[in-house]
């Protein structure tokens, strides 16, 4: 029997770092797990009150990291502290960044993979900024891909539990999407 709850939760939620100049040209970034693909070439993200959301909003463009399980410290790090409070964040934590080729943002050289986005939307509401953006591009180190496609099982990214508050590497492939399924037809 089923038990009933008052609230529900929905998993996995992806952790994202993500990374933006700011006003005088400084890269800061911060963890972010509210966020999923919209299509093909779109992604959200629900932030509140941050420097990294201020930043997005003047700069329009950003860049989202896959958080990994080499680097969860610095990642979680990230997440911890403000840009505000702490301006070196990034290099205390030992990330280092190159500024992408495509658009006005850094690339986090230590996290394999980095999608490279364009503000198109935002929408304020309830202490919170909905970023709705393009997806321009992406970097992905070579060491990350199989036949020039990324291979999540190199990645190893993690994702946030909401329920046991806790970081969980992505498992093994389980199925094949559009195949698994044919035993019924």
């Amino acid at each position: 029997m089923k038990q009933s709850f008052d609230k529900g939760f929905l998993t996995p939620h992806p952790v994202f770092i993500i990374a933006v100049y700011d006003e005088n040209g400084n890269a800061n970034a911060m963890n972010a797990a509210w966020a999923g693909q919209i299509g093909a070439n779109q992604l959200s993200i629900s932030l509140s009150s941050h420097k990294t959301t201020t930043n997005i909003k003047a700069n329009k463009e950003f860049t989202v990291s896959f958080a990994t399980k080499e680097y969860i410290e610095a990642c979680d790090y990230v997440g911890m502290v403000s840009g505000s409070k702490v301006p070196d964040k990034l290099a205390k934590c030992g990330f280092t960044v190159t500024k992408s080729d495509k658009i006005n943002a850094p690339v986090i050289d230590q996290l394999p993979v980095a999608i490279e986005c364009k503000v198109i939307e935002l929408q304020e509401e309830f202490d919170e900024t909905r970023v709705v953006a393009e997806i321009v591009g992406m970097k992905a180190d070579e060491s990350v891909l199989t036949n020039d496609k990324v291979d999540l099982s190199k990645v190893h990214p993690i994702m946030f539990d909401t329920v046991a508050g806790c970081y969980r590497e992505i498992g093994e492939n389980v199925g094949g999407a559009w195949s698994a399924g044919k035993k019924f037809m």
